[in-house]
């Protein structure tokens, strides 16, 4: 119990400083046991722009640790965000260390070429 109320209060504290917009939007992690999910939010309209998890039909037969599919995640969200003509976004960790899958998600959207 103590650690979910220390990340929520690490989340509160991000988010009051990161917001996305259309042209910008903001990259929100969300880290389970056993998935990794993100999506890029446009804070100003309230809407969900797009979004990729571990769980999508292309990434569920693929091999290896959880870091490594938090790292092919990562590009996943890049390729659709190139698609959408989105370059840039704002990272949002929802209150998880910068460390492990959160990480190798991040780097494998930057070397899809999304900057943050």
């Amino acid at each position: 119990m103590a650690t979910s109320k220390r990340r929520l209060k690490i989340k509160k504290r991000i988010r009051a400083t990161v917001s996305g917009s259309s042209n910008r939007p903001r990259m929100s992690v969300y880290r389970s046991n056993k998935e990794i999910y993100v999506q890029l939010v446009d804070d100003l309209d309230g809407k969900t722009l797009l979004a990729a998890s571990s769980t999508d039909k292309g990434l569920v037969d693929e091999k290896g640790t959880k870091t490594e599919l938090a790292n092919k995640v990562g590009k996943l969200i890049a390729e659709r965000a190139k698609e959408a003509g989105i370059e840039e976004v704002v990272f949002d960790r929802n209150g998880y260390l910068y460390h492990g899958r959160v990480k190798a998600l991040a780097e494998g959207a930057r070397e899809e070429g999304l900057k943050f």
